[in-house]
């Protein structure tokens, strides 16, 4: 399986639609008021519910309905075999001003959410062009990755990964930029397009990371007082998938999952892309084998700095070594959820990728 998109959880109070009973609600709160007041042998004083009708249809029905509904309520309100009609029980003109107002405010939601709806279609589709969902298999390599964004609302933030393969092999790239959120889109779209360029012309990992810095510090001249850098950890693996050079810089390292153990690799950490790796000189990458059945797990700091309630980070080497058996699509969202039972929220992008030789 590859990259796992998730629709954002919304909230009918936060654009979703809204659930049968809001819909229900105006209709069925209109026939209990007449079945009411024909069922009782004395007049009802309940005609202020009327009043709330229209309001409520607003929830859910365009102008067309509420109108429909208010001039209902103001019909129930002048029969005289309802018997609201006497001075207190309801003011009919009170009741009509609100239909009115209501059919207005009806017309003004339904031009907003259908606007809404454009403009979320449009952003959705721009940050799925930006960071496609990855492919079940790049050459050798089986790929599985997760990602949650911090900012609600949007599918992409400051967190990016992608698989690719060239000439040289297939190489993956996990990174973190800058900021998180919509602001952060622009810098990752950047890497991205300069990894995918330099997989097709670049030697070895190395030398991905030096394009990708170039790119950065390119990006940063051109607007005042940027301070553009992004963590990253960028894979190349033998035309076999039975080995893989491994650099890192600054970003945390992968973990490999292999016969039930879970080991953070020790590779050198570089420092982050964008601060000049021609002056800090070239990160030291790490060649490791690897096994049938060997899994490489790379996460993003929003899993690994991730804090609980006491401020204990999770403990992502100490879970791992907990799911030794599970399939890589069920194990990164097991990790999501555990992590979520950790520290309730995530404040940080949340990015996993699990590689494996075919």
């Amino acid at each position: 399986m590859g990259k796992q998109w998730e629709p954002e959880r919304r909230s009918w109070l936060r654009g979703a639609p809204p659930p049968g009973w809001v819909r229900v609600l105006p209709a069925a709160l209109l026939g209990g008021v007449c079945a009411a007041t024909l069922a009782s042998p004395d007049p009802l004083d309940i005609g202020f519910l009327l009043g709330a009708i229209p309001p409520l249809a607003v929830l859910s029905y365009g102008p067309a309905a509420t109108a429909v509904l208010g001039a209902l309520v103001v019909t129930v309100l002048v029969v005289p075999a309802f018997r609201l009609d006497d001075p207190g029980s309801a003011d009919l003109l009170t009741v009509a001003f609100v239909s009115a107002l209501s059919v207005v405010v009806s017309f003004v939601r339904s031009r907003r959410d259908a606007q809404l709806v454009t403009e979320r279609a449009v952003a959705e589709a721009a940050q799925r062009a930006v960071v496609p969902p990855l492919p079940e298999r790049v050459g050798p390599v089986r790929c599985v990755g997760l990602y949650r964004a911090a900012q609600r609302g949007t599918l992409v933030g400051g967190d990016f990964f992608d698989v690719r393969q060239g000439p040289h092999g297939v190489r993956a790239v996990m990174g973190d930029v800058q900021g998180h959120g919509l602001a952060a889109v622009a810098t990752v779209a950047s890497l991205l397009g300069a990894f995918r360029e330099a997989v097709l012309d670049e030697p070895d990992p190395e030398s991905v990371a030096a394009r990708l810095d170039r790119r950065l510090m390119v990006d940063s001249a051109d607007v005042a007082h940027a301070e553009l850098f992004a963590t990253a950890v960028l894979l190349d693996f033998a035309a076999d998938a039975r080995a893989v050079r491994i650099v890192v810089c600054g970003h945390p390292p992968p973990v490999l999952l292999r016969q039930g153990r879970a080991v953070e690799l020790e590779v050198a950490a570089g420092v982050p892309l964008g601060l000049g790796l021609a002056d800090s000189g070239r990160p030291t990458g790490l060649t490791v084998p690897l096994r049938r059945g060997d899994r490489l797990f790379l996460a993003s700091d929003g899993v690994s700095e991730a804090r609980g309630a006491s401020g204990v980070f999770y403990p992502l080497t100490e879970r791992l070594t907990g799911f030794p058996d599970l399939e890589p699509a069920v194990l990164v969202e097991r990790v999501w959820r555990d992590l979520l039972v950790h520290c309730g929220t995530a404040v940080d992008d949340v990015t996993m990728l699990v590689l494996s030789p075919a």
